[in-house]
Order: structure tokens, then C-alpha cells, then sequence
């Protein structure tokens, strides 16, 4: 006869690819005419926004623009001046790279970018572009937690505790940041915008029913020109707060949240005497909820009165997920070989993260560029830049699955001193480790109820010690009897008694 199973699942999201794709994009561009002549190339800024994101039979497609500043010295006049312009890409994976998907995450960052004047009119642009993709497919677990037996057919059970985390909810949203930016005290009004930078944190996230409420803080850096043509620099920080809608998100879920710029607009509002930059972001957040659970699997089971057979299947449980942020602080010194009058801008961009492990301990690397954009005693601006290795360690259990990515939260600082520009910063790591189980689950059981046990020639006792890799489980199954009848053959209160050099009474159960 079969047994009657009790049967249970949930529903969760589970990584169905991971790719890196690199391409290169070239671009011509002419100088408009409102535009002087370029004397001199000081600088090439670059920034992604990525538009569309999608899923096609397994064939992941992402399309975007670089936003190209190339600040330059015109010809014949003095300060710094801008050519703005966009170089549209796209990025496709080979047919079926993420099987089954339905959710696709990705990312772009520029790992090289250099611009050079063909003429005083035209530019080259040489572009090297890598992007991350995360497919994710959607997978139901169904295991058997228990079996419903009636007592005369001696069925005993083990059953089993699973901790696992489940990536429940993914959650995208578009939407729009508007504010103003006050110049820092000091610092002369602005003109016009040479160039931008902004980066996001996310400072806060909570679940409040069926909402998901994040705050956060935007760091805007800039590079303009004064009414007077002087080239000056202000940064500030703009608080954020948004909502997103988590329908069904258990009590107690954990979010983590991803933000992406699609857009910027920042401009000089004229009406506050050039003291007020309007600034306006367009944003891509995705959302990832994790739900931690313990569930029941019914791992084995046998009748000490009759044959019985089961069948069983592999399940993977995800029993270890979490999110891990640490901080590095770098100082360095960059040497430029003159005298500097003073600092325009600077920045530090981390590339991609590597990840090396020896056993537990896991090291994450990073590559960051460093570059200072600065004035030397004649006012002429130029550019000094350099690479160096920031990394940080991690203890995590060693069948972790581990990815990060490394960004700098706050604007880099720098001072002038004797060997060059002094600059400080700090390189926040963002690791999110994943590891997985594998467990045996019954999945159907028959009992031959018609014919009990042959049990001719079985001893009634057995006395002897319990191995090295055996349970008290094992030696009930194997000799056909029951783990309380040997804590009570044993006057022992629980397992944990039944220690490898204790001699144990193992009595056949009695129908």
C-alpha cells in the first residue's frame, strides 16, 4: 500500500546565469559651432546610462548610451571648456545563456575611455565598455515533511530541520529625483557646468506591509565656471526617500536594493544668483527580498513490522545567504612632477572586483583609479592619474558562492603638499555570499502490509558500540528496533548519551 506523504513548497527566485560581456565602441565627433577650437585635450569624463533591459528566450539584451565630457583648453582663449556628446551602445549574450530567466539585472561601467583630437574641430573616441549580467529564474521546491501511518504498521521516521533563505521578490521601479544643490560657503556662483559626477548609497531599507520604504543619500560633485570664467569646485549631499511596492513580502524579510542612474540633468538656476544647481536624476532601483525559514524533510523511514521501500530526490536549499559591507580608507600620494597652484577636482572610480579564496578566508581586490584635475602656477589645468590595489578580507564558510563589487560613497579629499597631491578616500566592499545544501527527501513510500517481516535467525539483542559515522538512527534501522527502545534498553535520557566508547544493549523491537 502507499503511504499517505504530507507535501509542502515554496516558491523562490534561484541564479539561472551569470555573464561578463566586454565590446569596444569608437566615435568621431565634430566640435559644434558654438564651440571654440580645441588647443589641448585636458580630460575625458564618461558616464552610463542604461535604458532597457530585457529577456528573450534565454537571450539577455541590454542597450544604454555613454554620456562623453571631454573638458579641453580652446584655442586662443583661456579657461576650460566642454564637448558633450553620447555614444549609444548595445550588449547581447548568445542564444540561451540564461535558460528559463524572467529577471535580468545588469550593469555597465567604462574600463577605459580616451579621447583624442584629430583636429582642432574633430575628436576620436576610444571606448572599452564591461557589463554584468544576472539572470534569474523562477523555481518552486516541493519536499514531504512528514508520513501519516497507522500504529500497527510500526512506521518510524526521521525528520529533519532545513534553515534556508529564500530570494522571495524582485522588485523593479523607475522613477525621478528632483532637488536643488546649494554651492558650498565660499565658493564663487556658477556660470556654467563643466562637468558631474554623482554617486548613491542606500542608507535604510524597511518593509511596512506591502511596501518597501528605502532611504538613501545622493553625492553630487561638480566642475564649473564662474560668472568670471574661473574653473572652481563644490560638492554636496541630497537625501533621498522612495517607495516600492513588495506585495505578499513576509513579516521579517530582509531587502537589498540596487540603484542605477539612466539619466542626469543638472543646470544653473539663474533666479538665486547662480548659487542654486538644479538638479534632477533619473533612476532604475531593483529591489531583492530574502525570507530566512526553517522547514521539516522526511529523510528516511522503515516499518519494524513489515518491508517497506521508498523512493527518494536531491533537493538544494540555499542555508546561508547574507550581505556584507566593509570599508577601506586609502591614502595616497600622487606625484606630478610641478608645482600646483591648486585642486580642481578628483575622483576615485574601483574597477571590478576579484575574489580569492583560501579556505575560509576570502580577500576581495580592486583596482582603483585615482585622478586629480588641477591648476599648475601658470593656471594652466592638467591631469595627473593613477592606479592602485585596495582590498579587504573576509571569513565566510568555504562553500560560499561570492560576488562583489567595490564604489566609493563619499567624494575623494586631497591636499597639496611637498611630494604632490595628497588624496584620501574611503573603498566600501559590498559582497553578497551564498551557499547551498544538498539534502535526500522522501518523495513516495509503499509498505507490503500483507506479509510481515521475515525476522527468522535475527538475533533478539545485539550489544556493541556505535561507529564512528553512525547515529543511533542507523543502528535502530539496521536492527530493526526503535531509538527509544535502546534509551530505555540503556536507561539513557537522550541520544547525545549514546557517546562511540559506550557499549550499547540494541534489543529487536517486540511486535
Amino acid at each position: 500500500m502507499e503511504l499517505e506523504l504530507k507535501k509542502a513548497r515554496f516558491d523562490a527566485y534561484d541564479v539561472g546565469g551569470e555573464l561578463t560581456l566586454t565590446q569596444e565602441e569608437t566615435a568621431e565627433t565634430i566640435v559644434p559651432d558654438y564651440c571654440p577650437d580645441i588647443a589641448r585635450i585636458i580630460d575625458t569624463e564618461g558616464k552610463v546610462y542604461l535604458h532597457s533591459r530585457e529577456l528573450r528566450e534565454g537571450k539577455a539584451e541590454v542597450s544604454g548610451t555613454v554620456r562623453v565630457t571631454v573638458l579641453y583648453t580652446p584655442d586662443g582663449e583661456s579657461g576650460v571648456r566642454t564637448l558633450d556628446f553620447a555614444m549609444p551602445f548595445s550588449a547581447e549574450s548568445d542564444a540561451k545563456a540564461m535558460p528559463d530567466c524572467v529577471a535580468l539585472l545588469a550593469e555597465t561601467e567604462p574600463e577605459f575611455l580616451e579621447t583624442r583630437a584629430l583636429n582642432p574641430r574633430k575628436v576620436f573616441t576610444h571606448c572599452k565598455l564591461v557589463t554584468r549580467l544576472t539572470g534569474y529564474r523562477r523555481a518552486a521546491t516541493e519536499f514531504c515533511t512528514d508520513a501519516e501511518a497507522e500504529a500497527p504498521l510500526c512506521i518510524e521516521k526521521r525528520q529533519e530541520v532545513q534553515h534556508t533563505t529564500a530570494l522571495t521578490h524582485i522588485i523593479e521601479k523607475d522613477f525621478t529625483f528632483s532637488d536643488e544643490l546649494d554651492l558650498s560657503p565660499g565658493k564663487d556662483g556658477a556660470a556654467e557646468i563643466l562637468s558631474s559626477r554623482v554617486s548613491s548609497s542606500v542608507t535604510e531599507t524597511k518593509i511596512v506591509g506591502s511596501k518597501l520604504i528605502l532611504k538613501g543619500l545622493f553625492t553630487v560633485a561638480l566642475l564649473y565656471r564662474s560668472p568670471e570664467g574661473k574653473c572652481c569646485s563644490s560638492s554636496g549631499e541630497l537625501p533621498f526617500s522612495q517607495i516600492m511596492e513588495v506585495d505578499g513580502a513576509a513579516e521579517g524579510s530582509v531587502a537589498t536594493v540596487r540603484l542605477q542612474l539612466t539619466g542626469t540633468d543638472i543646470q544653473v538656476d539663474g533666479d538665486h544668483d547662480n548659487r542654486k544647481i538644479a538638479v534632477t536624476l533619473y533612476l532604475h532601483a531593483a529591489a531583492l527580498l530574502r525570507q530566512e525559514q526553517d522547514v521539516t524533510l522526511l529523510c528516511d523511514l522503515y516499518s519494524t513490522a513489515y518491508d517497506l521501500n521508498f523512493d527518494a530526490q536531491p533537493l538544494q536549499f540555499c542555508d546561508f545567504a547574507e550581505t556584507l559591507t566593509r570599508r577601506q580608507t586609502v591614502r595616497e600620494v600622487l606625484e606630478i612632477g610641478v608645482v600646483a597652484d591648486s585642486i580642481l577636482s578628483l575622483s576615485a572610480i574601483p574597477g571590478a572586483v576579484s575574489v580569492n579564496r583560501e579556505g575560509g578566508s576570502i580577500t576581495l581586490r580592486t583596482a582603483v583609479a585615482i585622478r586629480a584635475l588641477y591648476l599648475d602656477e601658470g593656471g594652466a589645468a592638467l591631469v595627473a592619474e593613477r592606479s592602485i590595489d585596495v582590498s579587504c578580507q573576509l571569513e565566510l564558510p568555504e562553500e560560499c558562492r561570492v560576488s562583489a563589487h567595490a564604489f566609493c560613497a563619499e567624494e575623494a579629499q586631497g591636499s597639496l603638499g611637498d611630494r604632490g597631491i595628497e588624496v584620501r578616500f574611503p573603498v566600501e566592499f559590498r559582497a553578497e555570499a551564498v551557499s547551498r545544501k544538498k539534502r535526500v527527501c522522501v518523495c513516495g513510500a509503499k509498505v507490503n502490509s500483507d506479509t510481515p517481516k521475515d525476522l527468522t535467525g535475527a538475533p533478539s539483542l545485539v550489544l556493541r558500540c556505535k561507529g564512528k559515522q553512525e547515529t543511533l538512527w542507523d543502528l535502530a534501522k539496521r536492527y530493526n528496533t526503535t531509538i527509544s527502545t535502546i534509551l530505555a534498553a540503556n536507561e539513557l535520557e537522550g541520544e547525545d548519551g549514546a557517546s562511540e566508547d559506550k557499549l550499547l544493549l540494541i534489543p529487536r523491537k517486540r511486535a
